[in-house]
């Protein structure tokens, strides 16, 4: 087969692999799979506001397009980079025509996350009264990108990445369906290393694999070797895989230096990450995370660093959102730690949990109005800032559990100055 000969499609590979069923779609079958929430919806034609988020290459967009030509509703399709208001307008203009002829109408918004709040209150009002029906398409936590009247509005569902038996049925599928692979002698394919390249992405595998037999075509059989792979995508030793274990033995490394304060190892497991192609935001999450869960009040300012670098990095982008999360990880690894809150708020889930659900007290109960005074709601109840030191020494806990504590301040950094205050006004009846 000469190269000059070669008619290769205009439509990208993973374009033309694209599932046009359910049955087709591989992955998510938590949502897809027989008697799932999704796939009823979709099967039973009864479809409602959803947002799906999960990370690229999951099958967000082929699910949407699924729906477009299996439910009986006009569709259109938008991605939030390009798109804005005035176009959003237009088709909730035609929405209206379509609902006045009783036929729904369903808005796709790629990248939804990338809409601003102006943008996004541009919809509520046409998905409360159904006017669309919006499907929208994130790879960030809705519940820091979608605004909150949005999300109230939709149902969120949520798409796990592929699995390694998922990517290797779609490789097989396009190696034995698509029209132009048929037509090409492949004589081997490094499946296990064009997997792990790929990253737990089907677009990112098909496109890859796309390019590798496009450079490989000569007049013999094609091998599409990790050589090949590497040359490809410009990477030599890939370390880092985003859909594997590795993924998981890296991020828990890096966690772990934070918490044990070495900023050294904390700076080169994040540099592994963010050479390996790790989202900037994921590792700027679990950060902040770690800022409350390790650090708490023995460093207060940790957790507002840690937010203003979230902030920070999603405001940047990369590459020079590493210097701000290089900034972060080294302060919350060199700051002194305490798990105090954390073992009191799961301590306090534990209680809230397996006991009785008790009365608020009396005295601490607010009384609004006329008859809850008479009942005795907020009686006797002492004002601190009318007592010595702001402070009068007084049961704040269900009658059941008076005695109960939850936090134990440690004594490091800033938490042992609250530790000795908490001591001096409490005295004998907490144990600090």
């Amino acid at each position: 087969m000469a190269n000059e000969k070669i008619k290769y499609p205009a439509v990208p590979l993973a374009e033309r692999c694209r599932p046009k069923s359910l049955d087709d779609f591989k992955g998510q079958q938590k949502l897809v799979g027989t008697g799932k929430p999704l796939r009823s919806m979709i099967e039973s034609d009864t479809l409602s506001s959803i947002i799906l988020w999960g990370p690229p290459g999951t099958g967000k967009t082929t699910l949407a397009k699924i729906i477009s030509e299996t439910t009986n509703c006009e569709f259109y399709q938008i991605n939030a980079v390009s798109s804005g208001v005035k176009e959003m307008r237009q088709i909730i203009e035609s929405a209206k025509l379509n609902l006045d002829n009783y036929k729904r109408t369903v808005l796709f918004i790629d990248e939804i996350h990338r809409f601003n709040k102006a943008q996004q209150d541009a919809l509520l009002s046409s998905v409360e009264s159904g006017q669309i029906i919006l499907i929208g398409a994130t790879t960030e936590n809705p519940s820091f990108e979608v605004i909150p009247a949005l999300r109230s509005r939709v149902r969120i569902f949520v798409l796990e990445e592929l699995s390694k038996i998922d990517l290797q049925n779609i490789l097989n599928d396009a190696l034995s369906k698509d029209d132009f692979l048929k037509s090409l002698t492949i004589d081997s394919v490094d499946s296990d290393f064009l997997l792990f390249a790929s990253g737990g992405d089907a677009r990112t595998l098909l496109n890859i694999l796309e390019a590798c037999i496009i450079q490989e075509i000569k007049s013999g059989g094609i091998r599409i070797t990790k050589d090949v792979i590497e040359n490809v995508i410009q990477r030599k030793n890939i370390i880092y895989d985003k859909a594997g274990e590795e993924h998981y033995n890296i991020i828990s490394a890096f966690i772990k230096s934070l918490r044990g304060s070495d900023p050294d190892a904390a700076v080169y497991w994040m540099a592994r990450m963010l050479d390996g192609g790790e989202d900037p935001l994921f590792i700027a999450r679990r950060m902040v995370i770690l800022a409350s869960e390790d650090i708490g009040n023995a460093s207060p300012n940790a957790l507002l660093l840690a937010e203003a670098a979230f902030n920070s990095v999603h405001k940047i982008g990369m590459p020079e959102a590493r210097i701000i999360l290089a900034q972060c990880a080294t302060y919350l690894a060199s700051s002194p730690k305490s798990n105090a809150s954390y073992l009191a708020i799961e301590s306090a889930f534990g209680d809230a949990k397996n006991f009785p659900q008790y009365q608020v007290p009396l005295h601490l109960r607010n009384a609004p109005t006329k008859l809850m005074k008479e009942l005795g709601y907020g009686k006797e109840y002492k004002y601190p800032h009318e007592f010595q030191n702001n402070f009068i020494e007084v049961n704040y806990l269900p009658e059941e559990l008076k005695n109960k504590q939850y936090y134990y301040p440690s004594e490091n950094g800033n938490e042992k100055t609250i530790k000795e205050r908490l001591k001096s006004l409490w005295k004998t009846k907490k144990k600090y």
